[in-house]
């Protein structure tokens, strides 16, 4: 049965090709770990201007840090490397707009597509990457 289901998932093309990851951030508890060290840590001087041009910077910074970890967890499947968090830079077109990433160790190695959702104290995001 195991040979049966790694056959159709490389006919399906799956074969190590696509990987997804997400992630839930809680904004209580969130809220606790957003220094300006971690900010220091994780956020690329792009995403901290985005974040600071809001009344409620806190919300953007949790969703840029599930979109980011997302991205961090799909990129492991495909790659053993580890990527630094200010490796991986989410942008937005246009303010409140669509994500997209940067990967400088690999700028040219994946096709991202990203979705950041938020409602009430939960933000949740999710990439699905192509090799």
């Amino acid at each position: 049965m195991e040979n049966e289901i790694l056959t159709t998932l490389t006919e399906c093309g799956i074969d190590n090709k696509f990987a997804v990851g997400n992630d839930l951030v809680f904004m209580p508890v969130f809220r606790n770990s957003l220094t300006d060290l971690f900010k220091k840590k994780v956020y690329t001087a792009a995403e901290i201007a985005y974040c600071e041009q809001f009344n409620d910077s806190l919300l953007r910074y949790a969703s840029t840090w599930a979109a980011k970890e997302a991205v961090y967890k799909a990129v492991k499947q495909l790659n053993s490397k580890v990527l630094g968090w200010n490796k991986i830079e989410i942008t937005r077109e246009k303010t409140a707009g669509r994500p997209t990433v940067t990967l400088y160790q690999h700028p040219d190695k994946y096709k991202i597509s990203l979705t950041i959702s938020h409602d009430g104290d939960y933000v949740w995001a999710i990439a699905i990457i192509e090799r």
